[in-house]
């Protein structure tokens, strides 16, 4: 699905750059980006005979992933139902934990786990059961090309800003557009209390406060090594941001763009706002990915 592209004039002025568009992933289907990638992985596995995944979830990737597999066993005729375990922790926030519970049945099952991400290793012992890991796995760099296609669609794209957990929409999105030799920065943002990838870019000074911007919750980075010469080569930048400058994107866009978006989304503004105050300009359009919850 070919999600919103919204142009937001009043925020570009405040910003001082010519266009500014949000990319509204959050309206995508399965509720944000990773609706592009999570449904890929799990087609191509089936594909291969798996019909039992598991995933560790801080919300998106099981709701989409949940969602995915709800719509595959409506379709079969065969009988042969999917199966899907999602692990999440217990710190995970009650309406993103309400929305996932909504799916369960005989055939998605959800439990709340002290290590989530543990649980998965342990239960994927079993050769039969698939993990959905996207820090992992270049399958949910695949899912990632469309939305690239799309970006690329938009009129003197300069630059893309993203909220980054894994950093594997950055590193789809950054491989993509070097390949079509197209000068477009990618810009990963990422949050007071987990920032393995942007500390390669900044220094923290901020405290490491506990974020409100909680869907971002890698601190191994293993795409980090990939990642950050792509980056470098785009021309990108990494940016951290403290809960202050969250909520004043929110505010901002609120204000200037009468959208109200999550304090994950707003990462990308957040990011952009700090660029912009350190100095950093453009002469054509920038995006911010509004990622979803």
């Amino acid at each position: 699905m070919i999600t919103k592209n919204e142009s937001h004039p009043k925020l570009a002025k405040e910003f001082d750059i010519p266009s500014l568009i949000f990319k509204r992933e959050d309206t995508h289907p399965y509720g944000s980006h990773k609706g592009r990638s999570i449904p890929v992985m799990i087609d191509t596995y089936i594909e291969l005979g798996f019909t039992h995944f598991a995933i560790s979830s801080s919300g998106n990737s099981a709701l989409a992933a949940s969602l995915h597999i709800k719509k595959i066993n409506r379709e079969k005729i065969d009988g042969n139902k999917v199966m899907l375990e999602v692990f999440v922790g217990k710190n995970i926030k009650s309406h993103k934990l309400e929305k996932i519970e909504l799916l369960k049945d005989e055939n998605v099952l959800v439990s709340i786990q002290e290590r989530p991400l543990q649980t998965l290793f342990l239960k994927t012992q079993d050769e039969k059961i698939k993990g959905l890991r996207q820090s992992t796995d270049d399958t949910a760099l695949v899912g990632y090309e469309a939305l690239a296609k799309e970006l690329l669609e938009i009129v003197d794209l300069k630059a893309v800003f993203i909220g980054t957990s894994s950093g594997t929409t950055a590193q789809a999105l950054a491989e993509h557009f070097i390949k079509e030799k197209r000068n477009v920065e990618v810009h990963i943002v990422q949050t007071s209390s987990c920032h393995a990838i942007a500390n390669e870019f900044v220094n923290s000074d901020g405290n490491d406060e506990v974020s409100i911007a909680d869907a971002i919750v890698d601190h191994t980075a293993l795409r980090k090594k990939n990642l950050i010469p792509l980056l470098e080569k785009t021309g990108g930048n990494g940016w951290i941001a403290q809960n202050d400058q969250i909520k004043i994107a929110q505010e901002l866009s609120q204000k200037y763009a009468d959208v109200t978006i999550s304090a994950n989304s707003a990462l990308s503004v957040a990011g952009l706002m700090e660029a912009s105050y350190t100095g950093r300009k453009w002469d054509g359009t920038v995006v911010c990915m509004i990622c979803g919850e």
